[in-house]
């Protein structure tokens, strides 16, 4: 059916002369002229339905009468549209008659086409930026996800903290990137609270992944205290399983129950985001079309590189401060590192020597990465010369000069009343500790129950010693612990600082000592020197 268009009022002859080049005239009656879309003629002039829309809401002195151009308006937007959805394999989809390659040369990525939907298929993570471009472009967007506009909370929910100025800045230059980044603070410096402050800021469907299961625990306990959003909030993991609109879950069933979140929530916060790299995590980021995304880490640097690979996904360092600069404003306890040297017996010094000179043979002039890489692809040379330095770590980590060290030094600091918190890698180290230092253990092997009641007798205690494994590393939080032993560990800057921050939290008159045992002449001596090089102050 033809469409016509009825005009009122005086035309100018620039705009009767534009007119006729998308439409016939049928004449003039009653000072009302009238006009039929000509679509041969549209199309010869280049113009669109959305084109011919902006001619006729832009006439000065005359105005279009009746209900033709809403008509056009709706044909318009269906012609001019692009449609975007989130299939039931997972995968963001777009469709439209509009050509939008230029839409995809604006994001830098060209997806796969598939025909059967007649639409274009994209990684969920590009929706927000896919939104962008489309509007950019001009392009009207009918979006059935809605997460940009529609995964509003049933009410708005209130901040009931109060930030600190580095917490304020953290949080401005997050929303200043459009809700995307990474924020690094010093454990102890509060990311938790940035992330809740940026929740209640938003009030939309919010879906927090943590590490462990303490974490789920914390953060809900956090998001209460800090928040009136009480019942809004729920925990989704093992045997707890209740989908809020705000919801505590873990980087394990996150993956495994992407296809149920991915729909839902509209920010997506990463806690401890240096996990992500891990395949399976990566997967959580990629598959869920969240537009707000926020990593927060201590340090969000790997010793593999592969930290590069968060940033496409959360988005990039949009704040960073150290423990130095929280120290001297008096957020965090002021703190000295102390490196204790030890010495290797001669027997185990051969040992050690005859293992390096074997590492090096295998390893032939590679670095430790290229050997990794090269055992990971079958290398069987690789994967012995990954055996003999796994040996070289075990016999200087578990040296016994080291424990005796560890006895002499916590015996010091017990007589000045120190709560001590000693770090190791391996368990069977943890527990020898423990035995001779006749301390509170944990280690990632005990049930939660026993672990949890370690953790509470050490609280309750004002001077002792915890021994713990890698599970103390993330998310141990005894406020009053003034002193750290690292006795083994992976040699990453990340965990050094990971432990450091345990000891970080303030109290009166507190001054926080961190123990680096290390064995002369090894390589533990090169890892003391990159940990020197960190940017603590």
């Amino acid at each position: 059916m033809a469409l016509r268009i009825r005009v009122k009022g005086w035309l100018s002859e620039e705009e009767f002369r534009t007119l006729t080049e998308f439409a016939k005239y049928l004449g003039r009656s009653g000072g009302v002229a009238e006009f039929e879309i000509d679509r041969d003629r549209m199309r010869r002039n280049g113009y669109t339905l959305m084109d011919v829309v902006a001619v006729l809401e832009g006439l000065e002195e005359a105005q279009v009468i009746g209900e033709d151009l809403e008509i056009l308006r709706r044909e318009a937007w269906e012609e001019s549209k692009a449609t975007l959805w989130l299939g039931d394999d997972g995968w963001l989809y777009v469709s439209s008659r509009r050509l939008l390659k230029p839409v995809f040369e604006r994001l830098g990525f060209t997806p796969a086409y598939e025909r059967g939907l007649r639409a274009f298929r994209l990684p969920p993570h590009w929706y927000a930026k896919l939104v962008e471009a489309l509007k950019s472009s001009g392009i009207p967007v009918e979006d059935k996800l809605g997460l940009l506009e529609g995964a509003r909370l049933p009410r708005r929910i209130e901040f009931l903290g109060e930030l600190r100025d580095y917490q304020e800045e953290a949080l401005e230059a997050w929303l200043e990137n459009r809700g995307r980044g990474v924020i690094a603070l010093p454990t102890g410096a509060g990311k938790t609270v940035v992330a809740i402050a940026a929740a209640a800021r938003l009030s939309v469907w919010t879906l927090v992944v943590v590490y462990t299961k303490e974490h789920v625990h914390q953060w809900i306990q956090a998001f209460r205290k800090f928040t009136d959003a009480g019942g809004l909030v729920g925990a989704y993991y093992g045997e707890e399983k209740r989908l809020a609109p705000i919801t505590v879950t873990t980087y394990q069933t996150a993956f495994r129950k992407i296809r149920l979140f991915a729909p839902r929530y509209a920010f997506l916060v990463f806690d401890e985001a240096h996990h992500l790299p891990a395949d399976k995590f990566r997967a959580i980021a990629m598959q869920m079309p969240a537009p707000y995304r926020m990593g927060l880490s201590a340090t969000i640097e790997r010793e593999d590189g592969k930290h590069e690979e968060i940033f496409p996904l959360v988005g990039g360092v949009v704040y960073h401060t150290t423990p130095g600069r929280l120290t001297s404003e008096g957020y965090l306890a002021p703190f000295t590192i102390r490196l204790v040297r030890v010495k290797l017996s001669p027997q185990r010094r051969l040992e050690y020597e005859r293992l390096r000179r074997e590492y090096q043979k295998l390893a032939g002039g590679r670095t430790f990465q290229e050997v990794l890489a090269a055992a990971k692809r079958g290398d069987p040379t690789a994967a012995e010369a990954l055996r003999v330095h796994a040996r070289m770590r075990e016999l200087i980590q578990e040296a016994p000069e080291k424990l005796e060290e560890v006895e002499r030094i916590v015996r010091d600091e017990l007589a000045k009343g120190s709560k001590i918190i000693v770090f190791t890698q391996y368990r069977r180290q943890a527990e020898e500790l423990a035995r001779r230092l006749e301390a509170h253990l944990i280690h990632g092997e005990m049930d939660a129950t026993r672990r949890k009641r370690e953790l509470e007798a050490f609280k309750r205690e004002e001077s002792g010693v915890l021994v713990v494994t890698t599970v103390g590393d993330e998310g141990l939080d005894i406020p009053d612990a003034n002193v750290g032993i690292f006795v083994s560990g992976t040699g990453s800057r990340r965990q050094f600082l990971q432990r450091l921050g345990r000891l970080l939290r303030p109290g009166p008159g507190k001054k926080a000592v961190l123990y680096e045992v290390i064995v002369s002449g090894t390589s533990e001596e090169y890892q003391a020197r990159r940990r020197r090089a960190l940017d603590l102050y």
